[in-house]
């Protein structure tokens, strides 16, 4: 008919399913993931026939499948009496281990891309299945893999996100040889230790104190900061997102152009004063703001300072910086949203006086920051575990922090993640209650270094230390999960030595901090601890 309007309707390129209008990719929403995601490994033949699979097919749950898939008996032979650490079935499926947990725990996922995309990665028989999967077509004229972000259809908006991705690439990819570049931009006396994480003066008290020390004050009216994400300063760290527009905010450029696994905006705590007396004694003070908060701004600012210093730069230049210019002091509280990171160096302590230390590598396709380094551990933001950021409430507590982050760095646990309609219930939590015994006897301390920012970022970071003994931490941590949602823990320095962790001695400090790509609160907590080691390991 003369006019007709002629519809196409277009097909996935590998299993044939209608495609939407808008879809760009060639792939249907279960390829793609597939497309990212890497399929189990092979089980026996009779591996389907365990009881728990089967009523989890037959409930129609494919959360609880994957629970059952994980401490099937045939795993806990491989991988310990709990079986598949939920972060490994997350590398699987391109989800973070709270998602997992989240989808194992909560109500039966009804969408049907979801389904198709865990049967596919669990290998799970297409005749257990209550759906069917898609026919997977492997014709010679299939495509390659699409990247993981659609490319832009206008040249000029393309070239902007490309540039823009090389740089975020380069920022991750080098970050500790940036943040050593970035500090030459301040006074050498800023430096912790000689490392890239700087402080005044004031920000640091002159030994360790006991976190039990360090009271915290709700700041009830902060002053708002004078930049914010959206600053006119940070344009040049954001792509276009149209011809004529960029990003408003540098998080939303990482959401839609090299989303990381694990990037979730959260409630987060806000510094808004520090103070050591000369007591002995600490004050912090804080206020509420997000996660996003702080990448907005300090992402940007490390960005920014990765375009404009290339690989054969010599020096750092302040000249093409401007949002680290509008910052300019970069520890004055009212200029920024700081919002601090806690970053605990774990001592083992022996009973001969000698200890050990563990590590993290933190894996750049899983998180926003710091990928690609090693760190100390546990690490986290200091965050609420509900949405209820009492000022009064249990979660505003340095130590809870980071007995929340040992639970998930150390144990393999589900994250905390911020989500609940109600804070952690602390004193029926076993593992708290137990390291609370354990600090209550003195086999368990904590202290704080004080308070530090990341030369390259600005990024704020609660530097701290913990020492356990070798007895509570046998009972407590005696079977560490090899991964977590944020990368791998290092508690050997070879296959061949017992994962006990890295002996604390003058050898191994002086490698990691010299020779290794350690991320400047690691390393400001490595070399601190070492400084201090007579205190901290005294009996």
């Amino acid at each position: 008919m003369s006019g007709a309007l002629s519809i196409s309707v277009r097909h996935c390129r590998l299993c044939g399913m209608d495609l939407a209008a808008d879809n760009q990719s060639g792939l249907c929403s279960p390829c793609q993931h597939q497309s990212k995601a890497s399929a189990a490994p092979d089980v026996p033949d009779d591996f389907w026939d365990a009881e728990s699979l089967r009523q989890a097919l037959a409930d129609r749950h494919m959360g609880q499948v994957i629970r059952a898939f994980r401490q099937h008996p045939f795993h806990r032979a491989s991988f310990g009496r709990r079986g598949i650490p939920q972060s490994r079935v997350g590398d699987w499926l391109v989800l973070t281990q709270a998602q997992v947990s989240r989808m194992e725990s909560g109500s039966p996922p009804q969408n049907l891309d979801t389904l198709i995309h865990v049967a596919r990665a669990l290998r799970v028989p297409a005749r257990l299945l209550w759906f069917s999967l898609p026919q997977t077509q492997t014709t010679a004229s299939d495509a390659p893999p699409v990247p993981r972000q659609a490319q832009h259809p206008d040249p000029v908006v393309r070239a902007s996100q490309d540039a823009w991705r090389s740089v975020r690439r380069r920022l991750n990819a080098e970050r500790a040889v940036l943040s050593e570049a970035a500090a030459q931009l301040y006074d050498p006396a800023l430096r912790i230790e000689s490392s890239a994480l700087l402080a005044p003066t004031a920000w640091l008290p002159p030994e360790p104190v006991p976190l039990e020390r360090v009271a915290l004050r709700w700041d009830p009216a902060p002053i708002a900061p004078i930049l914010d994400g959206a600053a006119h300063e940070g344009l040049g760290a954001r792509p276009l997102r149209l011809l004529d527009q960029r990003f408003d905010r540098y998080t939303l450029a990482v959401r839609y152009l090299d989303s990381p696994t694990l990037f979730e905006n959260r409630p987060s705590y806000r510094l808004t004063g520090v103070q050591w007396g000369s007591d002995g004694n600490g004050e912090l003070s804080f206020s509420l703001s997000t996660y996003f908060d702080k990448l907005d701004l300090c992402e940007a600012i490390g960005h920014e300072f990765a375009a404009a210093n290339g690989s054969g730069s010599d020096r750092a230049r302040w000249g093409p910086l401007t949002l680290r210019r509008a910052v300019g002091d970069p520890f004055d509280l009212r200029i920024r949203p700081m919002i601090p990171a806690i970053t605990t160096l774990l001592l083992r302590r022996r009973p001969d006086g000698s200890a050990t230390f563990f590590l993290h590598w933190r894996d750049p396709g899983r998180v926003a920051t710091a990928g690609g380094l090693y760190d100390a551990i546990p690490a986290g933001e200091f965050q609420p575990s509900s949405v209820l950021a009492q000022p009064d409430g249990p979660d505003f507590d340095l130590w809870r922090n980071i007995v929340r982050e040992l639970n998930e760095e150390l144990l393999g646990a589900p994250e905390f993640d911020g989500s609940a309609s109600q804070p952690l219930d602390y004193d029926r939590w076993p593992l708290y209650r137990a390291l609370q015994r354990g600090r209550d006897a003195g086999a368990v301390r904590a202290y704080c270094f004080g308070v530090g920012c990341d030369a390259l970022t600005l990024a704020a970071t609660i530097p701290s230390v913990l020492v356990i003994d070798d007895a509570v931490f046998d009972e407590l941590f005696g079977d560490i999960a090899p991964h977590n949602a944020e990368g791998i823990t290092v508690a050997a320095l070879s296959d061949q030595q017992p994962a006990t962790g890295i002996p604390f001695n003058e050898q191994n400090i002086t490698r990691f901090l010299r020779n290794e790509p350690l991320a400047p609160p690691g390393a400001a907590c490595l070399a601190l601890a070492w400084k201090h080691r007579r205190l901290l390991l005294a009996p």
